[in-house]
């Protein structure tokens, strides 16, 4: 049975420093907000291994809309208040978040916060979550469909009842809407190649991309603890965009975006308070989201502590393996 690890606003837990929790700033003016974590499909491609299937996963998390706003309004004020975009993601499913329209609406009070998007697989949207999340501020749904055929996409998702023709009609709902929405389908040779050029045609058809551009395109890549794809052998990004090049002469689309198409650029990065290879002290504070994984926290931060099996409140000596971005990860010393 998978633990959950609620994070109110009194917690003991910071929210920088984990990934799968909390906000996440890699130096640009654009914050990862990431109120929970975990998913109800399985992809067979995830690159976090999540789902009920996962392998490795034994911890989800959820925080409270109060406790993230608090952080993430002085993250703004160290960024500039301005031209913040705000991106609700997570290692997993960000509609799982039960306060996601609350969320969004608190979100869009903050100064400084030009635009708010999400990245979902759509599961749990319906047309009425659709118009709530319009309403309260919501700028943009970069919309995860790898395949439109029903067959194949139940496969992709690795979950029977995923049913294809439903997102395809809450996508064709969402344009109607004042939300912007962005077709993301992750590209996975030899799986869904015949698929991709049937999302284009799709997302010009329905009217994607009206503020932004309809197509977010991915590349499949392994990754160290998520899912391969069995059979199934990457191709390098250089051949990668040579494809999307071709089929942009095809379709007469842009589909080699980048950060800067969407208005992100370099902004002051919040500053590491721990450098690679220091030892430190740290509470314990939580289980971590892996087996024999625990979170401590020390000088305001989360420090994931990899072999551990160290008790909630212990105090403990580590020695910092990670620290880019504010990610830190440890081992015990």
């Amino acid at each position: 049975m998978r633990k959950l690890v609620r994070i109110p606003k009194d917690a003991d837990l910071p929210l920088i420093g984990c990934i799968t929790f909390g906000l996440i700033d890699r130096g640009t003016n654009l914050i990862q907000v990431r109120p929970i974590s975990g998913c109800c499909l399985n992809c067979i491609f995830c690159s976090v291994d999540e789902g009920p299937k996962s392998k490795t996963r034994v911890t989800s998390y959820m925080v409270d809309v109060s406790y993230l706003i608090e952080w993430l309004r002085e993250i703004i004020k160290f960024k500039g208040e301005y031209k913040i975009e705000c991106h609700l993601d997570c290692c997993g499913e960000v509609t799982l978040y039960p306060y996601l329209v609350d969320l969004v609406q608190a979100i869009s009070e903050i100064k400084g916060v030009d635009t708010i998007s999400m990245q979902t697989k759509a599961l749990l949207l319906d047309e009425k979550k659709i118009d709530e999340l319009a309403e309260v501020g919501l700028s943009r749904i970069n919309l995860s469909i790898d395949s439109l055929d029903p067959e194949l996409a139940k496969k992709i998702t690795g979950t029977e009842s995923y049913d294809v023709n439903r997102i395809i009609r809450l996508a064709k709902y969402i344009v109607k809407t004042k939300i912007d929405l962005l077709l993301a389908p992750v590209w996975v040779p030899g799986l869904n190649d015949k698929e991709i050029p049937k999302i284009i045609e799709f997302a010009k058809e329905i009217g994607c991309g009206k503020k932004w551009f309809p197509l977010g395109i991915q590349n499949y890549e392994i990754h160290k603890f998520g899912r391969k794809v069995k059979g199934v052998k990457p191709i390098s990004y250089w051949k990668f965009f040579r494809k999307l090049e071709e089929l942009e002469k095809k379709f007469n689309v842009k589909l080699r975006v980048t950060p800067k198409d969407f208005g992100i650029h370099k902004r002051k990065m919040i500053p590491l308070v721990f450098k690679k290879g220091e030892k430190t002290r740290v509470v314990i504070k939580a289980p971590g989201w892996m087996r024999n994984e625990m979170i401590g926290v020390a000088k305001n931060r989360c420090i994931t502590v990899v072999n551990c099996s160290s008790s909630v409140e212990d105090e403990i000596r580590v020695k910092i393996l990670e620290n880019k971005h504010n990610l830190y990860i440890a081992k015990r010393v």
